[in-house]
């Protein structure tokens, strides 16, 4: 593990030095990724000078979860860039004929091999909002809540990274260069609201078949003091073990499955 971790920092700083030699580009994305997180949060001011209550849900709640959201998905935005492109670039252009050769494992090559830098910036406006919403809401942070709330970040971050696994997976048996990671991408936003706002079909896929309610809605219920969901609450690490767990048996399975483009 020691070793993984210091050839994931040097792969960081190899790449953050490439995308650091080209600044202005760094920074128009960086500029263009902050508009986009500032819309998000737009939307949510918009429907409450509407909707002063969302099904019991006040405002301040539900900015506490979409900032909570931000954090996870920041992480995974940072390195999820492989896997959003995986079919096209290691795939069908036999990129992946490459990170074959080398001795590392191949889900570490691919997830590691490029950064999204420029989503740090969702990272720190999730926690200016999640500060925020706390004074507001008067949600105290004692020692338990300081230590628990990187760990559901983290998972959070887990349940996102691994669940695209799978679908990068589904590359090795049927190839194609856009996938079914693109529609699924956009499904994410469900997860940012309460999940009770959705119809029963909605609630059970974002529980069960694509566990993103798990990734940044359950995780911040016993901080909002919903003890309703608190069942929910504590199968988190288990959801996120499991995906982990199925993610990197299906990739082995995919592996073991690739056949050279034989070009």
């Amino acid at each position: 593990m020691k070793d993984l971790l210091v050839i994931l920092w040097h792969y960081l700083g190899q790449y953050a030095k490439t995308r650091l030699a080209y600044k202005a580009d760094f920074l128009i994305a960086s500029f263009t990724s902050i508009l986009a997180t500032i819309a998000g949060y737009g939307f949510v001011l918009v429907l409450f000078t509407r909707i002063p209550h969302l099904q019991g849900w006040k405002f301040e709640e539900i900015l506490f979860i979409y900032g909570f959201s931000l954090m996870p998905m920041g992480l995974f935005n940072i390195i999820s860039l492989n896997l959003y492109e995986f079919g096209d670039a290691y795939i069908v252009e036999g990129k992946f004929d490459r990170v074959l050769l080398r001795p590392l494992h191949s889900l570490f090559q691919v997830l590691f091999e490029n950064f999204r830098l420029e989503s740090l910036q969702e990272i720190i406006i999730g926690m200016a909002a999640v500060g925020y919403c706390s004074v507001k809401l008067g949600i105290p942070w004692d020692l338990t809540n300081l230590i628990e709330f990187p760990l559901l970040v983290f998972c959070g971050a887990v349940i996102y990274i691994f669940v695209f696994v799978i679908l990068s997976s589904v590359n090795f048996w049927f190839e194609d260069r856009i996938g079914i990671a693109p529609p699924v991408y956009n499904m994410i936003a469900f997860g940012r609201y309460p999940i009770t706002i959705y119809n029963a079909f909605i609630q059970f896929l974002l529980n069960w078949i694509i566990p993103f309610a798990f990734a940044s809605f359950y995780p911040t219920v016993r901080f909002l003091g919903r003890k309703e969901f608190m069942r929910e609450f504590y199968l988190i690490p288990l959801v996120a073990a499991a995906v982990v767990a199925l993610a990197l048996f299906v990739w082995d399975r995919g592996v073991r499955q690739y056949k050279s483009t034989g070009s």
